[in-house]
């Protein structure tokens, strides 16, 4: 996991062949402005937007997940998002079978550590990394970059 200011996302475009497109994305398009749901950026890379009500704790642990074939770039657009995070290679309860169509995997595990994102942060969720993002009160806006690998 990386956890950073969109100010300093250059210095982690070698990281995946994917990483250039998704960041130029980032850079270019006016985050604040873009709609609602789902935008195809290029083969293997698209953003999900969203501006939706945080959870409790409790509910956003329901959905302690990672991912098998996407990498997430997170980003707290607006509000203050409260995550948990633990190593998938620590997680021991796995809550139901891989979903393959939904590419997700649930744990009924707790978080070893919790951090915040402000706006402009944003924290990058390799498939090792088991997030519980969402946890606060109020309405964000964040955009969730899905990088295929």
């Amino acid at each position: 996991m990386i956890l950073a200011h969109i100010s300093s996302i250059d210095q982690y475009s070698s990281l995946h062949p994917h990483f250039p497109q998704a960041i130029q994305f980032l850079q270019t398009a006016n985050l604040m402005e873009l709609p609602i749901g789902e935008i195809a950026i290029t083969e293997g890379v698209r953003a999900i937007v969203m501006e939706e009500s945080l959870l409790s704790e409790s509910d956003s642990l329901l959905g302690f997940e990672c991912h098998n074939k996407n990498i997430d770039i997170q980003i707290c657009l607006r509000g203050v998002e409260r995550v948990g995070w633990r190593s998938r290679y620590t997680c021991s309860l796995p809550q139901g079978a891989y979903s393959e169509e939904k590419d997700v995997l649930f744990f009924n595990d707790e978080p070893d550590h919790f951090f915040t994102l402000t706006e402009n942060h944003f924290a990058i969720y390799f498939p090792n990394d088991v997030h519980a993002p969402m946890i606060g009160e109020g309405i964000i806006r964040k955009i969730v970059v899905k990088v295929g690998v």
